[in-house]
């Protein structure tokens, strides 16, 4: 069985895009998902002086360990202000001086919410165009708009966007 790590790009306690994540990894069959929360990985903010001070923090080698031992990852990043969360990009940050390509080639599903109509697209183009420099495989990439209209119970109720989603899900092979 493969190893799916699925994670939203927000530090939320609620997050929209774990929520987002979850789901999507759920789709993928013969695999086993593990959740990651990105407070379970709170740093101080990077910086070059603190590193030759302190070293790479712990909680950085332990997210790129966790990167690592997965097989695939989900990744449904949250839009600040039209670019990655201050939470996710310090931990990006931190991990990429272990190493530049941080995904460590590992596929990748890259997906986005808001409750804005735009859903995250904003931060989607910015990853799919990144992402790839920093070691991530794209092997596909969805936006889910206005995420309290259309995912309710656990899961996407518009019907098209589900299609959308499933159609990219099953042609992702593991």
């Amino acid at each position: 069985m493969k190893k799916i790590l699925a994670f939203g790009g927000s530090s939320s306690r609620n997050s929209i895009n774990k929520q987002l994540a979850v789901y999507a990894a759920g789709l993928f069959e013969n695999a086993t998902v593990e959740i990651l929360d990105l407070n379970d990985y709170d740093m101080p903010v990077f910086s070059v002086d603190r590193e030759k001070e302190d070293g790479i923090h712990p909680l950085a080698q332990a997210f790129y360990a966790q990167i690592g031992q997965a097989d695939f990852i989900v990744l449904s990043l949250a839009e600040h202000n039209g670019a990655y969360s201050a939470a996710f990009k310090n931990i990006l940050d931190w991990a990429s001086r272990i190493d530049a390509k941080t995904f460590q080639q590992k596929p990748m599903l890259l997906l986005a919410t808001s409750p804005g109509a735009r859903g995250g697209a904003s931060v989607l183009d910015i990853a799919t165009k990144r992402f790839p420099f920093q070691g991530a495989e794209l092997k596909g990439s969805f936006s889910l708009p206005s995420f309290y209209d259309n995912f309710k119970e656990g899961k996407i109720i518009n019907l098209e966007l589900e299609q959308t989603l499933q159609q990219i899900v099953s042609n992702i092979t593991l």
